[in-house]
């Protein structure tokens, strides 16, 4: 963990520039310290049907999110929630002065019991840092 969502409406795909938006979630967040690099992880969801508003305009819309485990401090949670969207805001400041488009972000905490995985991912991390 963390795994970052994007859900954006299709009508901006080539727009929204996800991989780069991406890169810069990563490295932001691995440069936080508090989440193993292994883990991070980005991606989008696109949505090729959907109604914003009225339906009158060409409306879209990126909802985020970013799922972590649990046990972080609520500062610190806070700290990267501020930071994050911050960077969505400043990624996606170009498409929204030049349409209608709605950006929303969540932070989820994810239950500390019922939360599985294996990832042979963070062993290389681990070699190389």
């Amino acid at each position: 963990m963390p795994h970052f969502y994007a859900e954006c409406t299709e009508n901006i795909r080539e727009e929204a520039r996800l991989p780069e938006l991406f890169a810069k979630v990563n490295q932001a967040l691995a440069d936080t310290g508090i989440f193993p690099l292994g883990g991070i992880r980005s991606r989008a969801i696109w949505l090729d049907t959907w109604q914003m508003a009225d339906g009158q305009q060409d409306y879209a819309f990126v909802h985020m999110t970013l799922k972590i485990g649990a046990g972080r401090r609520l500062e610190d949670r806070q700290k990267v929630g501020e930071m994050l969207f911050s960077l969505v805001e400043a990624h996606f400041s170009e498409l929204m002065a030049q349409r209608y488009l709605g950006l929303s972000f969540t932070l989820e905490e994810l239950d500390p019991v019922l939360n599985y995985k294996s990832n042979n991912v963070h062993d290389l991390f681990k070699t190389i840092c």
